[in-house]
């Protein structure tokens, strides 16, 4: 077949609804191998996230770290200065995670993710070149902003670029990239804590600059998310983006109906909530009732309490500060050892999201997942507290923090970031999830900061004591996500939005599409050409 369309014809043709304008089952292509291995790559941006919250429980351990910044002879890391060495880190990445969010909207999703791997790179250099605690947190700091944009932007760049069907599935592999980074950190760390020099503390350091190297050469050939061209106005570059991303040749009609799909939905949102000027734009994310489940602020609310209670599940105990806990309880003869395992347990248990969240749903792991963890951390609390002297009490202690990491790393793990990826309408999604990714950093920025006043023992010295307060976050995440988390599973991103708007959290499960926006907005071909002409105009 001869394809001598021009670049107009294409263009209108794409958003021209095709056959069945209200056929829901024809909204997007089959799912191909291409489309798999472009998503899995962009993962690959959690390994670097992961090995950067990772490292530093190990390196705070390190004798030689410790005399480097507290003279010979010190012993430990005071609690004010694991403290901000930790916390510093989330401070950066809060703002970076906001501004990420603007820069994706100028410039698109990829040059977003490359400029963060660039301003994480800087703070690499400065982290391994020091010899100081002021420079160690200076660094830390700037490369938080690159992890800030990163994470944010990773999250929405995969969410609209992968094919419904394995979309849960895809943006799992982003979580299961994050703890292959804390295993890699876990690993070096190990490798490198008897070192006599300055490599034991820098090695481990330098080494996150090849992950973020990886990453921006990665995505500089990957394409833009079609749905940033849909908000430009730019719907010929959207068509040939799809038609990269589903293998299907330009003219076809799985890519007009996907991208009329895509272009119907935002022209609808574009009715409700017009763009503004920046401020107005931020606006909007807050705009609506609270009381509506499709309004933008319930959305905003459901992506940001998302990602704090994902931090409220105490997971990030473990992993910032599971070292220096282990040696403090006095009773395990290798603490770097034991938090490698944690790690290890970690990152096996994530590959079986692949298949249960698309599987099982979004919501039902979170609910089930929340309850396996607070029972969980709440036998290691009265066990630690019973028989904190006794061996085997502490072995079966450690036993249950494993399986509270599994109960997190199969559900809550990759469910929390698949979920901010899914319920936002593109006028606000990339503001959405920076919002989410914001709070996510915002609550490990807390948690980091105070964890350390808590079980330090010149401190608070809860010790095990303090699963009791993570087994009491976790029954909050429990009767959240059974009240508050809506079923998202096997829908498109635009479905996602009707489905909000015609459901409850609890009836959402039972939802089925019914209609497209390209049937429900009558799309012609003149009217969306000729609207995405007056956009580009005006942009």
């Amino acid at each position: 077949m001869e394809h001598d369309h021009s670049a107009s014809d294409i263009e209108k043709e794409a958003v021209t609804v095709a056959r069945p304008q209200g056929d829901v089952t024809r909204v997007e292509a089959p799912v191909t191998l291409k489309a798999y291995m472009m998503c899995v790559f962009a993962a690959f941006g959690g390994i670097f996230f992961g090995y950067d919250s990772g490292y530093i429980s190990g390196v705070m351990g390190m004798k030689y770290f410790i005399e480097t910044i507290n003279g010979p002879g010190a012993t430990f890391l005071p609690s004010k200065e694991k403290s901000l060495i930790t916390s510093i880190l989330s401070a950066g990445t809060f703002f970076g995670a906001l501004m990420g969010g603007d820069l994706a909207d100028w410039v698109g999703r990829r040059p977003t993710i490359i400029f963060g791997c660039l301003v994480f790179i800087v703070g690499v250099v400065l982290q391994t070149a020091s010899q100081s605690l002021g420079l160690i947190v200076a660094g830390r700091l700037v490369a938080g902003f690159g992890v800030g944009f990163v994470s944010a932007i990773i999250i929405l760049y995969m969410s609209e670029i992968a094919p419904r069907k394995v979309r849960g599935a895809m943006v799992s592999g982003y979580q299961f990239c994050i703890c292959l980074g804390l295993l890699v950190a876990s690993c070096v760390d190990y490798g490198t804590q008897n070192r006599p020099d300055s490599g034991s503390y820098r090695i481990p350091i330098g080494l996150q600059m090849a992950w973020a190297l990886i990453l921006a050469t990665g995505i500089f050939f990957l394409p833009e998310s079609p749905r940033f061209f849909v908000k430009k106005g730019k719907l010929d570059k959207a068509a040939g983006v799809l038609s990269r991303l589903r293998d299907q040749p330009l003219d076809s009609d799985y890519v007009r109906d996907e991208l009329a799909e895509i272009v119907a939905n935002h022209e609808f949102e574009m009715t409700v909530v017009p763009y503004g000027n920046y401020f107005q734009q931020w606006a909007n994310c807050f705009r609506g009732s609270i009381w509506q489940g499709g309004s933008y602020l319930r959305r905003t609310i459901l992506g940001t309490s998302m990602q704090m209670m994902q931090q409220w599940t105490g997971i990030n105990f473990i992993f910032y500060f599971g070292t220096t806990f282990f040696q403090q309880l006095g009773t395990i003869d290798d603490p770097f050892l034991m938090s490698l395992v944690t790690t290890l347990v970690n990152v096996c248990s994530t590959p079986i999201s692949f298949y249960t969240m698309e599987k099982l749903g979004r919501r039902t792991l979170l609910i089930w997942g929340a309850l396996g963890m607070l029972i969980c951390e709440f036998i290691v609390a009265i066990v630690g507290t019973c028989k904190p002297d006794d061996t085997m009490a502490i072995k079966a202690m450690l036993a249950f923090i494993c399986i509270y990491i599994f109960f997190f790393a199969t559900t809550w793990g990759p469910a929390s970031w698949v979920v901010i990826g899914e319920v936002f309408p593109l006028p606000i999604r990339a503001k959405g999830v920076a919002l989410s990714t914001a709070s996510n950093w915002l609550w490990n920025c807390i948690i980091a900061v105070i964890t350390p006043y808590m079980v330090d023992e010149d401190k608070g010295n809860l010790g095990p004591k303090v699963f009791y307060i993570w087994g009491g976050l976790c029954t909050c995440c429990f009767i959240y996500a059974y009240l508050l988390v809506p079923e998202t599973k096997g829908l498109t991103l635009e479905q996602v939005d009707q489905m909000l708007s015609e459901s409850t959290p609890r009836t959402s499960a039972k939802w089925k599409p019914h209609t497209t926006y390209a049937a429900e907005m009558g799309m012609t071909e003149k009217t969306v050409a000729g609207h995405a002409e007056n956009r580009s105009d005006s942009e």
